[in-house]
């Protein structure tokens, strides 16, 4: 008998200190803006800057400062002094059934030695609302700055709270134009690193340790939107980027402990295999950023294809409405094909088993 008790103290202290491991790590210690670069740890590929930080070195030799405002013509209107001008969309072809989807490497080569990066180089992105074309949503820095990292760029620094908050507090502008040099750059790409497949999310999207994310607004999420059929993925759940940034600065991230807050209530979890994904991988980009590099959580994907992939393709349900599955009537019954939540089973309820089972042995 004492063997059992033996053995069930053993699981008992195992379990928790699994438990609170897990617990532990997921609430981490908070990320202190004030020392810039700030990210999960110092070999991310991905960083964030403050104002300050950049205004100190403006000059620094191997510092390639990149701004991808909206349109040529916001630049043109005004910009940080030695940035160059870069639009997001040159990364993107149409390629196969998307019409979305990221450019080769070997094209992309070429593009970075005209604009004079360096494999040496650390690349400053941000962005600005558009004063001129008044199209600026924030996304284009957090997009710019993966494609950087996905296409071989060795260190990236995003501007926090963008040329906003850089023109608020009165810092440096001006409309004279850098002077781009040619280079050597050497691509590296990393998708595979990073990217999930459609076949490969089948595969797993519905195993309880995975969370697939839809980063689209509520809305479209629900069924809104320009695709031939509305709605998302099954599965998917709804968390819109924006809810992670500052609500008046799309290009300002809220505090490391605010977006643990947001992401926890939603079961997004660092022990979880997340993938990010939305209309095009644009919005995603920015979740899979922030939750790789700023949060540091191990394993994360993002699904480049995204809903315009996947509607590309007839015989791939969607599902409209707000709940990840398709619902019975107006209820949240699922249909016999679905799961009832995105987690199979309530965390508490399983860890209360866990528990009692462990004490009933002890009793003994």
């Amino acid at each position: 008998m004492k063997n059992i008790k033996y053995k069930a103290i053993f699981v008992l202290l195992v379990f928790l200190t699994a438990l609170f491991g897990t617990v532990f790590f997921a609430a981490g210690s908070s990320i202190n803006k004030e020392n810039s670069p700030y990210s999960a740890n110092k070999d991310s590929i991905v960083k964030w800057i403050s104002t300050d930080w950049l205004l100190d070195h403006l000059n620094d030799a191997n510092l390639v400062i990149i701004d991808t405002q909206p349109t040529i013509w916001d630049y043109t209107k005004l910009h940080i002094p030695g940035a160059i001008y870069l639009n997001e969309n040159i990364f993107r072809i149409h390629k196969g059934l998307s019409p979305s989807s990221y450019a080769p490497t070997a094209a992309i080569e070429p593009i970075f030695r005209e604009m004079g990066l360096k494999n040496t180089d650390t690349v400053v992105v941000y962005t600005g609302k558009g004063d001129h074309s008044g199209k600026g949503d924030g996304l284009e820095q957090t997009h710019v700055a993966y494609c950087l990292a996905r296409y071989g760029v060795k260190e990236v620094y995003i501007l926090d709270g963008g040329f906003e908050k850089w023109i608020s507090e009165g810092k440096p502008t001006t409309q004279e134009y850098a002077k781009a040099q040619t280079s050597n750059f050497r691509a590296n790409d990393r998708s595979k690193e990073y990217v999930i497949s459609m076949d490969e999310l089948k595969k797993i999207k519905d195993k309880p340790n995975v969370v697939l994310i839809d980063a689209r607004p509520k809305s479209v999420y629900e069924g809104q939107g320009p695709w031939s059929k509305p709605g998302h993925i099954p599965g998917a759940i709804n968390l819109p980027w924006t809810r992670l940034y500052d609500e008046n600065n799309p290009r300002l991230l809220k505090t490391s402990g605010e977006i643990k807050t947001i992401l926890d209530e939603n079961g997004i979890t660092p022990d979880k295999t997340i993938i990010c994904s939305c209309g095009t991988s644009r919005e995603a980009t920015s979740e899979f950023i922030l939750l790789k590099w700023y949060l540091g959580y191990p394993n994360v994907k993002i699904y480049e294809g995204s809903f315009t992939e996947w509607t590309a393709y007839p015989e791939n349900p969607t599902v409209t409405g707000p709940y990840p599955y398709k619902q019975k009537d107006s209820g949240k019954i699922p249909t016999d094909t679905t799961r009832d939540t995105v987690n199979e089973e309530t965390p508490g309820f399983g860890i209360g088993i866990t528990l009692l089972g462990v004490l009933s042995l002890l009793a003994f």
